[in-house]
C-alpha cells in the first residue's frame, strides 16, 4: 500500500519536471561574422519569432569601431556584449550611441568575441511575431 502513494507522487514531480522542460523552448542562434576579404563591413539577413534570439559573434581588437545598423522591422532590438573576461564599469552590456541614420556605434574597449543579440520587446514577443531583419555590421 505504500508503493502506491509514492509512484504517484513519482508521478506527479515527473510530470511537473517535463512541463517546466517543454516551456524552455525559446531558440538562441550564434552566428559567427566573417568578412569578405579585404572588407570590412557586411550584411546579414535573418528573422526569428517570439522571444527566439540570433546572436552574431563578431572577433575584433580593442581601439576599433564597431558600427551596427538595423533596418526591416520596428521589432527587431539589439544588444552589444562585450567579451565574456572583459568587465565593463557600468552594465552588461556595450553602449552603442545612436548617430544620424540609425546606426549605432561604439569604440572597442577590448580584444575578444563581441556578441550582437537580436531581440525583439516582451509584447510582440508573447505574441509570437516573427521578426525579419537586415543587420548591417562594420569594423574599422
Amino acid at each position: 500500500m505504500i508503493a502506491r502513494p509514492v509512484s504517484a507522487a513519482l508521478l506527479a514531480l515527473s510530470l511537473l519536471m517535463s512541463s517546466s522542460v517543454a516551456s524552455a523552448t525559446d531558440k538562441v542562434s550564434q552566428v559567427p561574422v566573417h568578412f569578405a576579404k579585404g572588407q570590412s563591413a557586411t550584411t546579414l539577413n535573418g528573422s526569428f519569432k517570439g522571444y527566439d534570439t540570433v546572436e552574431y559573434l563578431l572577433t575584433a581588437k580593442a581601439g576599433q569601431v564597431l558600427s551596427v545598423k538595423v533596418s526591416g522591422s520596428s521589432n527587431a532590438n539589439l544588444n552589444v556584449f562585450p567579451p565574456a573576461d572583459y568587465v565593463l564599469p557600468d552594465p552588461q552590456q556595450l553602449a552603442l550611441p545612436l548617430e544620424g541614420d540609425d546606426t549605432r556605434s561604439a569604440r572597442l574597449p577590448a580584444d575578444g568575441v563581441y556578441r550582437i543579440q537580436m531581440y525583439q520587446p516582451r509584447a510582440s514577443a508573447r505574441r509570437g511575431a516573427v521578426v525579419k531583419y537586415s543587420l548591417k555590421i562594420e569594423v574599422r
